[in-house]
């Protein structure tokens, strides 16, 4: 196949804003605000501002974001931000960073998805259907089947790519809108009278404590929902118009999540009292739907299982989208092995990125399969996406010294000092949930070192360290590290 020279610059802003929503909200929505009150004691009703809370740094890079995506539209977004505004090392390391957490991650969403879908089955009375989904085999190469389907959809172009992701997101939306509308229709008096008949429980309100501590640790846990709009920098080579869809897109994902979660939590406690999701939570696992089927007909409790099932399930093409022009942009940049930047000559996707991608996201689907063990990749990506977000932030803070020529070309707050204000806030509040994390990590009793997030995120930076160079070295060979080659953006 020959290289075509260019990507396809065909994603809409509306494909934008869907990349966004579809990896930021998954089917966390559905568990994380319930199950907080285990993780977190003390939360109690203040789950909905530390909500919005966990949304100011989140805001402050999204900012940041959209500040350099205005000037710098290309494929690889953070990768592109960081190694043109401060150095290509520290885009590389961070970016690998962050491919290696979000690649394991997609395959732990790849074989997550098949419980929710089992649960539907149980919920349906379709046993034969649910056992064969409960069949470890069974769950292995479905949960292949459906990552490889994903990552064949974004081979065949963007056209394709678009065409399912917004679908996918209408149809979250459509089911997502049934658990709003019951917290809206029932009452909290509904609601008790309800558990009375069921399971002859009286709920006594309460009204709890405010606890900062507590606060501020449901705040950093709920960060790890608004960390997706990152993907759609990644797609900046094939946004149309970039220059203006890939802020404004970054702009609309932030805000318009911000509001769903806060209607989505609100409508359920409104209806559910705080205190009993507690009383609840520790006893064993709840989401949504454990609580609603105390007032909702079965077939929409179904409706609401399926819509955390479809959630989860839309995550996957952003995420390989992601990914892989990560891997396309260090090999435009030639810190990664130059086949991976051919681009199909039919469907102009950078085909062989995407599937270097998906074999790494597929180890991720056989280390939960044999390790039985699935929030690992999750903290990987957590700590990875922070100090992707940090740098970020620093880049804005540097690019006017660094590279005056493209910090020229910022469309969004062209006030440098409106923007470094901007990037400050966010490295202050992002480093603060950082070492949250890392603190919480370490603290945790694990069997072995390496089931430390912390640990694995600092041998995957040195990984990334002997990679850069290896091909820092060769490009210093042919004289590019003298020249202003860092300085420019990569061809289109």
């Amino acid at each position: 196949m020959e290289q075509t020279s260019t990507l396809s610059r065909n994603i809409t802003i509306t494909g934008l804003v869907a990349t966004g929503i579809s990896s930021m909200i998954g089917a966390s929505i559905y568990i994380v605000p319930f199950m907080l009150q285990k993780n977190v004691p003390g939360i109690g009703p203040y789950i909905l501002p530390a909500f919005l809370v966990a949304a100011i740094p989140a805001l402050f890079a999204a900012i940041c974001y959209a500040i350099l995506s205005s000037a710098m539209p290309r494929a690889g977004g953070s990768y592109v931000y960081a190694s043109r505004s401060i150095h290509p090392y520290w885009g590389f390391v961070a970016s690998f960073s962050q491919w290696f957490g979000l690649s394991i991650v997609i395959g732990v969403v790849s074989y997550m998805v098949l419980p929710f879908f089992r649960d539907v089955c149980v919920t349906m009375q379709w046993s034969d259907l649910a056992d064969f989904f409960d069949k470890p085999n069974t769950r292995l190469f479905l949960s292949l089947g459906l990552l490889w389907s994903f990552i064949l959809i974004n081979i065949f172009g963007v056209q394709t790519y678009q065409f399912t992701i917004i679908g996918l997101v209408i149809i979250t939306f459509l089911l997502a809108s049934i658990v709003i509308f019951a917290g809206f229709i029932y009452k909290e008096t509904d609601f008790i009278q309800a558990v009375f008949q069921k399971d002859g429980v009286q709920i006594k309100r309460d009204v709890g404590t405010f606890n900062w501590q507590q606060f501020l640790a449901a705040s950093s846990i709920l960060f790890a929902s608004f960390i997706g709009f990152d993907s759609i920098a990644q797609a900046g080579g094939e946004a149309k118009n970039p220059s203006k869809s890939l802020p404004r897109a970054i702009f609309i994902t932030i805000v318009s999540v911000t509001l769903f979660y806060l209607l989505f939590t609100f409508a359920v406690y409104r209806m559910v009292p705080w205190n009993f999701v507690q009383d609840l939570a520790n006893t064993k696992d709840i989401s949504v739907t454990s609580l609603l089927n105390y007032v909702l007909p079965p077939f929409w409790s179904v409706l609401v299982m399926l819509g955390a099932s479809i959630a989860l399930l839309k995550d996957l093409p952003s995420m390989v989208l992601s990914v892989s022009r990560l891997c396309f942009a260090w090999s435009k940049d030639q810190l990664f092995p130059e086949w991976l930047t051919q681009i199909h000559p039919k469907y102009q996707s950078p085909y062989w990125a995407i599937l270097f991608s998906g074999s790494v996201a597929s180890l991720g689907i056989l280390g939960c399969h044999f390790a039985s063990d699935i929030f690992l990749g999750i903290d990987i990506m957590v700590i990875s996406m922070l100090i992707n977000f940090i740098l970020i932030c620093v880049s804005v803070l540097l690019i006017h010294h660094y590279n005056p020529i493209l910090a020229k070309q910022i469309a969004v707050i062209k006030n440098p000092l409106l923007q470094k204000l901007i990037a400050v806030m966010g490295i202050l509040s992002l480093g603060f949930l950082l070492f949250i994390h890392i603190k919480n990590d370490m603290a945790t009793v694990q069997k072995a070192w390496y089931f430390h997030a912390s640990y694995v995120c600092g041998i995957v930076m040195l990984l990334a360290t002997i990679l850069f160079l290896f091909y820092w070295n060769k490009l210093r060979k042919t004289g590019l590290t003298k020249t202003d080659y860092f300085k420019i953006l990569p061809a289109e």
